[in-house]
């Protein structure tokens, strides 16, 4: 991993120049002024969440924030990387295991499948929160908080005619686009259909061309942007995607608790705001996804405990060979699971 921090200083180092030239700041007196930055562009739920909690910063006297929205300072993993390095100490993006494989558990299959559960597991107070923190803290990063997005589920390109609920009988090899990760490839191969690893960039021209049959991981925006090419989603949940709000350690530990608690005060604030936004931009979505047409096909708790059944006799035990006994008995308490 030193070897691969050696070769980007360039490109940590022009980020340290981005600092100095335009930023979003709220201009108080303040005895600490921090970076905070997403990859994401202002329509995207990072940046109403982020104006959220800068608001609430200007109640203080002693914190001001230079705001770095749209990925001006990179990508998501680079600016998990310079989070790392303490460059930009505040950000909000996604695990990147190429730091820490045992990143990888955010992928995994049903943890939870409803959005009580998954507000529980995940949400403010929630033990999934000490469960990654034992991995942040070995790479000098804290999670002051989990984002939530929504649950991936399945969706079926027009003109197949399948509609697969029972799992896993009625896969039926069906080619499903699934992200090339090894965990999302297995789960799809225990579920009975046949994994196929597509980037992200390309599975609108996989579904068009049907190259595959159907496409997991699907969360309602996307499924409803996909719309024209799709004629089924089955609301399988068994993907709850998350991000996470990420401090670098060394600098957060460094801060004065006054500062400390007031920000993680105002975080939470928004955290549990963006649990209610969430989960309401998912419902929209659902009804605007049935709403162009597309059949929505909710499974019974008889059949989601299948398909879970399968997933946490197949996919858990070689998580919990990456990531250890000590963190999968946690995330298994977590789950409700033991």
């Amino acid at each position: 991993m030193e070897a691969k921090f050696k070769h980007k200083k360039l490109r940590l180092a022009i980020a340290v120049s981005a600092i100095m030239g335009a930023s979003f700041s709220v201009n108080v007196q303040a005895n600490e002024r921090f970076i905070f930055a997403h990859a994401m562009p202002s329509d995207h739920v990072f940046h109403s969440i982020s104006e959220r909690f800068i608001e609430q910063l200007e109640e203080s006297e002693n914190l001001s924030v230079a705001y770095h929205p749209g990925g001006d300072l990179g990508d998501w993993t680079s600016l998990f990387e310079q989070s790392m390095q303490g460059v930009v100490p505040m950000s909000i993006t996604w695990g990147a295991s190429e730091f820490d494989q045992r990143l990888d558990l955010s992928w995994l299959g049903y943890v939870v499948s409803n959005w009580e559960d998954a507000r529980e597991v995940y949400g403010p107070g929630g033990e999934m929160l000490e469960v990654y923190n034992e991995i942040f803290h070995d790479l000098d990063l804290h999670a002051i908080g989990i984002i939530p997005t929504d649950f991936g589920s399945l969706v079926i390109r027009k003109g197949v005619g399948k509609t697969p609920v029972n799992f896993p009988e009625d896969g039926r090899n069906l080619k499903t686009r699934v992200p090339p990760v090894p965990i999302a490839i297995d789960r799809f191969n225990s579920l009975g259909f046949a994994s196929v690893p597509i980037p992200l960039s390309e599975v609108y021209t996989a579904l068009q061309l049907g190259t595959v049959d159907a496409r997991a991981f699907s969360t309602a925006v996307e499924t409803y942007q996909q719309r024209d090419v799709l004629e089924t989603n089955v609301l399988t949940n068994d993907y709850f995607e998350t991000a996470f709000w990420l401090v670098n350690k060394d600098w957060w530990d460094g801060l004065s608790a006054e500062n400390r608690d007031f920000l993680q005060d105002a975080a939470d604030n928004t955290v549990l705001w963006s649990w209610d936004k969430a989960e309401s931009l998912s419902n929209d979505f659902i009804d605007k996804v049935r709403e162009s047409g597309i059949n929505v096909v909710e499974l019974s708790d008889e059949q989601i405990d299948a398909a879970a059944k399968i997933v946490h006799e197949t996919e858990w035990p070689v998580m919990e060979e990456l990531v250890g006994p000590e963190i999968m008995s946690k995330l298994r308490q977590a789950a409700g699971i033991e």
